[in-house]
């Protein structure tokens, strides 16, 4: 009976032995497993990949996309491609079926088409393919990012579309299994051994027939107690193995729905990487340096637009006729001192750069709008420092942006800066004389108020007259890391003059007249010029005044009464 005993307790050990083998060789789950999209998936000019796919499963996630023609694959924040996506039809895979072999996708009707979304300044980055794309899914910094799949927006995106995913590979079960094999074998080992030594000492001495029967009971008690002691070793190894499986397996990844909403929607992120930026200016330099050496508008339309867009035409205009006639400084991306991205991610968005490249005698702030998400930034402004002048310290890692009409802890709001400070370029008596100063080697405020004084002065033949008025909607507002803020904005300046009386006449210099048409008259003439200014507003109690950091002006316009 203890041989039969032994004999099963080693048969069932070398049983569990293997099964434990087994689970970390041939039972073995597979590194990875890879989903695909369902062919019947409706057809769509986008597709978006949804940011929690990244993250679903842990580790690193490979796609694979095999299209017709070319294709791209776009990274960005997934509030951006949402909004850039829009009203356009597209599908988005979000999840992955129970079994691990298809995508779960989610159609949306809409328009049929959209732009080409290529060269967005969107995306942090963007993989151009043609026919097939093996992509690996690595997030260009921290947060939630989404991809954008397309074609050329007019064309239905790839459909042959496939994840590979880590796979749990863990085994929590194979060593415990081989640990209690081992120890069934051994068992029933030693349960044999014992059993032979027992019969061999029967043979040796019989005695009694009280002995016989009082060595079999204790050797009965003997046999189950050593079956007891190896079934409890083995049922406290599978506990504790049990236990220790349960504190090794992986945590359940939190899924989407559980991310915080600034996770999910990028609120507090800045709206552009540093690499973008960089970027963009790169392109807007690369633009503003065809236009400037061609002296062609048209090569400008890309990347720049509004006061920078009115002020160089102007001045390629003038220069066209009249040689001597200053350029606009050039707009470079090299030599970056600082940046300043807005961390609000609603439309319009600002950014500003400062730069000092070559031709750059001092530094410039260049100020670059998006006006919506399809749209790429354009520069709007650019606006040298006065010589001197400390430009503010506000955070590289995104600042928040105010309304201008927004006094939220701040000693004047944007309005209120701007107003003052044509208020002060007005009249020399303004009330805003204290309120607002600037340095004594930069005195662009004098400096007009100066030039508008001599101008009446020395009018003899007419009576003239001058106007600084803010153009509103140009103005933005950056949060500066004091609590103060850093206020931009254009102010239109206007020169008018008329003669004093009949027959007297008023000329104009070669600038003016090369947009005028003629260097004299006798019934009037308006001048007009582009102001673009900077302003620095302290916080809420304190008792500093504004500071004027930058200002430039460039006429735009001449004409005759």
């Amino acid at each position: 009976m203890r041989l039969k005993t032994a004999a099963a307790l080693v048969l069932l050990g070398l049983l569990t032995l293997l099964a434990g083998i087994g689970q970390r060789t041939i039972w073995a789950p597979s590194e990875t497993f890879t989903a695909s999209l369902p062919a019947n998936a409706a057809a769509a000019p986008l597709t978006v990949i949804d940011q929690k796919l990244r993250t679903l499963h842990g580790g690193t996630v490979k796609i694979s996309v095999q299209g017709d023609g070319n294709f791209m694959l776009a990274t960005g924040r997934p509030d951006d491609v949402s909004a850039w996506v829009g009203k356009t039809a597209h599908n988005t895979i979000n999840g992955v079926s129970e079994d691990g072999k298809s995508l779960q996708v989610e159609h949306a009707d809409g328009d049929a088409t959209a732009p080409n979304p290529a060269g967005s300044d969107l995306w942090a980055s963007t993989e151009n393919a043609s026919g097939q794309l093996d992509y690996t899914w690595t997030p260009p910094a921290d947060g939630d990012w989404s991809l954008l799949l397309a074609s050329d927006g007019t064309k239905a995106a790839p459909a042959s579309v496939s994840m590979t995913f880590p796979n749990d590979t863990s085994t929590p079960w194979a060593v415990p299994l081989m640990v209690i094999g081992g120890l069934l074998m051994v068992g029933g080992i030693v349960l044999a051994l014992v059993s032979a030594r027992t019969k061999d000492g029967e043979g040796r001495d019989g005695g009694s027939g009280y002995a016989r029967r009082a060595r079999a009971r204790s050797q009965a008690q003997s046999t189950t107690k050593a079956t007891m002691v190896a079934a409890g070793v083995a049922a406290v190894v599978l506990a504790g193995s049990g236990t220790a499986a349960q504190a090794a397996s992986p945590s359940p990844q939190p899924s989407g729905s559980a991310s915080s909403p600034a996770a999910k929607d990028g609120t507090g992120s800045p709206v552009l990487l540093e690499a973008q930026f960089r970027r963009i200016l790169e392109q807007v330099s690369s633009a503003t340096d065809a236009g400037d050496a061609a002296k062609d508008a048209a090569k400008l339309a890309d990347r720049v637009a509004g006061p920078e867009l009115e002020i160089r035409t102007q001045n390629y205009k003038i220069r066209s006729q009249v040689g001597s006639y200053e350029p606009r400084m050039p707009v470079r991306s090299t030599k970056l001192l600082t940046t300043v991205i807005t961390s609000d991610r609603d439309w319009p968005r600002q950014v500003l750069a400062v730069t000092q490249g070559d031709g750059n005698v001092v530094p410039q702030i260049l100020t670059l709008v998006q006006q919506s998400p399809r749209e790429n930034y354009k520069l709007m402004e650019t606006t040298p420092l006065q010589p001197g002048t400390t430009f503010p310290n506000i955070s590289r890692g995104g600042t928040e942006t105010l309304a201008a009409s927004d006094k939220t802890g701040l000693l004047y709001s944007g309005e209120e800066a701007m107003s003052g400070l044509a208020d002060r370029l007005t009249s020399a008596d303004s009330p805003f004389k204290d309120k607002l100063v600037e340095g004594q080697s930069s005195p662009y405020i004098a400096d007009t108020l100066s030039y508008q004084a001599e101008v009446v002065k020395a009018g003899e033949n007419g009576n003239f007259s001058f106007t600084h008025k803010v153009v509103p909607e140009s103005t933005v507002v950056f949060r500066t890391s004091d609590g103060g803020a850093l206020v931009l904005g254009r102010i239109n300046f206007g020169f008018e003059g008329t003669p004093k009386a009949a027959g007297d006449k008023l000329s104009i210099g070669d600038d003016a007249a090369a947009l005028a048409g003629g260097k004299e008259t006798s019934t009037g003439m308006v001048l007009s010029f582009a102001e673009s200014m900077a302003v620095y507003v302290p916080p809420a109690g304190s008792s500093d005044p504004m500071k004027l950091v930058a200002a430039t002006r460039g006429l735009v316009g001449a004409s005759f009464k």
